[in-house]
């Protein structure tokens, strides 16, 4: 994966309000959770949460959809395991 990409996706995950959103998010598993219940449970003011919720988009760490009027966010699971796996690659290269 490209450096640069993931150097965006460690940019957003590296605020801690985002940080909590995200870790959130994952708890939630692969069916998501709904962005009210976020707002609710970590007390972020609205505008806020989708400032937030807008960045880790854009990173492509996390998608939304939408059931009715509710608005769902989800976690990328194959994103983050990319970046995690980048940052994992060559652990300890060195020392064969």
């Amino acid at each position: 994966m490209d450096i640069a990409i993931i150097a965006k996706a460690l940019k957003e995950l590296g605020h801690p309000t985002r940080l909590a959103i995200f870790k959130r998010l994952v708890k939630s598993g692969k069916q998501g959770i709904a962005v009210g219940e976020v707002q609710e449970e970590l007390q972020i003011p609205g505008s806020t949460l989708s400032h937030h919720i807008s960045s880790l988009a854009s990173a492509g760490l996390i998608s939304q959809r939408r059931e009715g009027r509710v608005l769902y966010c989800v976690v990328e699971y194959d994103k983050l395991l990319s970046v995690i796996a980048f940052l994992q690659d060559e652990c300890c290269i060195d020392e064969q």
